[in-house]
């Protein structure tokens, strides 16, 4: 039976493919995805030898990580997988000494912003046009164009 305790989460291997279809699912644009993955780390969620979700975190400076990308496969969102791969994402980055964790999203992602609020994140700014001004392509959300990216933070000590 699928439950979220049965999750294994594992820092993605040198050897392992990049598991582009999931972080695309909350990033549509393949070289961002790079360009975070170079400096930051990328963590799988599995279910036995199934990929299930992934998540990335760079550091942005001596107290602060970031959660560059999140995401779990379609058919299992809304079960707390993504609950379990974020709550894994604050206690690496609490174990490994950071005060804050912080996460930025679209003005559009009305699921992701309840979702980060109710795991304690707490609004910081806006930074508008941030959509607009570095992707190609408009991005819609519920009939909702994203264009400024929320910035959220949760303190961790």
């Amino acid at each position: 039976m699928l439950n979220p305790s049965n999750i294994h989460i594992e820092v993605l291997g040198a050897a392992q493919p990049i598991p582009y279809e999931l972080l695309e699912l909350a990033d549509p644009s393949k070289t961002h995805i790079e360009a975070y993955l170079t400096n930051g780390t990328c963590y799988l969620a599995k279910i036995g030898d199934e990929t299930i979700g992934a998540m990335v975190l760079q550091e942005l400076d001596g107290t602060t990580m970031e959660l560059k990308n999140i995401a779990i496969m379609p058919s299992l969102q809304g079960k707390g997988y993504g609950k379990a791969l974020l709550g894994h994402a604050i206690n690496v980055s609490r174990v490994l000494g950071y005060h804050k964790l912080t996460v930025g999203t679209g003005n559009s992602s009305i699921g992701q912003l309840a979702f980060y609020q109710k795991s304690g994140f707490e609004i910081q700014h806006i930074i508008k046009n941030y959509f607009v001004d570095h992707y190609p392509e408009p991005i819609f959300e519920d009939g909702i164009q994203c264009k400024h990216m929320v910035v959220l933070e949760k303190r961790l000590l």
